[in-house]
Order: C-alpha cells, then structure tokens, then sequence
C-alpha cells in the first residue's frame, strides 16, 4: 500500500533506514550502503540519518564514518522488552537445541513482512554457518525461520503476500513464488521447514514455528549448520527436537 500523506511518509522512511541499520549491527552501516539497501536517494538518507542522531536513535563514527543504533533505541527497547520480548524465556529451548545437536540455534520473531533473529546460541559443532545472527533481518519465506513461520500463516495471508513480492532478484530463483510454494507445502506437510542451502551454499538450516496465544506463528526456533550435519537420514530427529522445543515454548507463551 502506497502512503500518500507527507508526515506518514517521513514516518515510513525513518522506520526503514531504522531497520537496515539495526540489520548492520554491530558493525554499523555507511550513508552509501544504507542509500543502496532502503532504496532511497543518499542526500535523502542522509538527512535521515542526522536528523535520528539528533534525537539519540542513531549514532555516528566520525572516524569510520558508520552508523550504528543510539541510545534513545536501548532506552525505549528496554520498556517494550516487558511486552514484546520472549527472550528470557526461550533462552533455555535455544540452549537445549544447541546441546542436543551440537548445531547453532537461534530465535526469530516475525516483524511484519520479515524475521528478525533475537538469540543465538552455538553448538559443540566445531564448523559453524554465520549466516544468521542477532539482529539480522530476512523476508518471511527466507531463511528456515522465515520458511516455518510463512507456512502456517493463513492461506490468503500467504497467496497474498506471494503474489506481491518476488525475492528471486536479491536470493536467487529459488525464492521466486513457485519455489516458496513449494517449500511451504512441504513445511505444513513436516511441520518443519528445511534450508537446503538456498541463501550460501553449503549452509542448511531446520526451523520450527512458535505460537501465540491467539494460535498465529509470531516466532521461530531454527539452527543451521553445514551440509554434512544435516543429512537425510537425520533430518527427522533434528525436525523432531525443533518441534518439541516449539511445542513446549509456544505452551508456555499461551500461559504467560
């Protein structure tokens, strides 16, 4: 939907520089790569980005010349963290499937059209994929978590958002609306999705939708790793764990 207003269109544009920045976390991001990512005229990015750090929500490094998240966006995280976050108490299902499989483990939450990684824990695993990572952002139907969560939305909510956006360009013909069809047939049909390898070669990832208590998939327990750890063979018992972990959080979530 196109907003027509000037002041919501202030507003939509802050949110998205917002997001690519805290995307580049804890590196930061330049004006240059920020303009590429949103889409946006640099001039424009850049009066963006001094007018956030004017009020505490960015930072810059007058030395490498990056932005990076302010501390007006801790002060505010840390209020919403009461409503929002989940964190604390996924942080054991996180822990236990990196134990279990020696795997790296994550968190994702659903923002709305993407997911955004909250926790990661590695496994014993000495070969790790560093795809994901606190605070990266995918679309949903990117990326195991997004794959899970993508699946158990809605019908229309899925055929909608299928036909409206084609992510073949950025991740390859894999992620085109046929292919995601595909996997999230096959997703409902496990009831965990697989990454074989769709984003970096050789880097599989498994992940398993969590519910809210009105039954929606707002988050999702994944772990990723190389090829070799996730062959056919084992792949059932890895979806098995992703599923119990999901199962008992989403329970515990419902009676929060």
């Amino acid at each position: 939907m196109t907003i027509s207003h000037p002041g919501a269109q202030v507003v939509g544009r802050l949110a998205q520089i917002l997001r690519v920045v805290s995307a580049s976390m804890p590196l930061g991001i330049s004006t240059s790569e920020a303009a590429r990512r949103s889409g946006l005229p640099r001039p424009t990015v850049h009066r963006l980005l001094a007018a956030l750090s004017a009020e505490g929500f960015c930072d810059h490094d007058r030395r490498t010349g990056q932005w990076m998240l302010g501390p007006e966006l801790y002060l505010m995280g840390s209020v919403a963290a009461e409503r929002y976050d989940i964190s604390e108490v996924a942080r054991e299902h996180v822990i236990a499937l990196a134990e279990l499989t020696g795997e790296s483990a994550f968190l994702s939450a659903r923002r709305g059209d993407e997911t955004v990684c909250l926790l990661r824990q590695d496994g014993s695993f000495p070969i790790r994929s560093f795809v994901l990572h606190e605070g990266r952002r995918f679309p949903l139907g990117v990326a195991s978590a997004g794959i899970a969560i993508l699946a158990f939305l809605p019908e229309a909510s899925v055929e909608h958002y299928l036909e409206s956006n084609d992510f073949s360009t950025e991740y390859g013909q894999v992620h085109d609306a046929q292919h995601l069809r595909r996997k999230v047939q096959e997703t409902r049909r496990l009831g965990y999705s697989v990454n074989p390898g769709l984003i970096v070669e050789g880097s599989w990832g498994m992940g398993a939708a969590v519910f809210d208590a009105s039954g929606q998939p707002a988050w999702a327990l994944s772990i990723t790793g190389i090829e070799s750890r996730f062959a056919p063979e084992r792949q059932p018992e890895l979806g098995r764990l992703l599923l119990q972990h999901a199962h008992e959080l989403s329970q515990k979530l419902r009676h929060r």
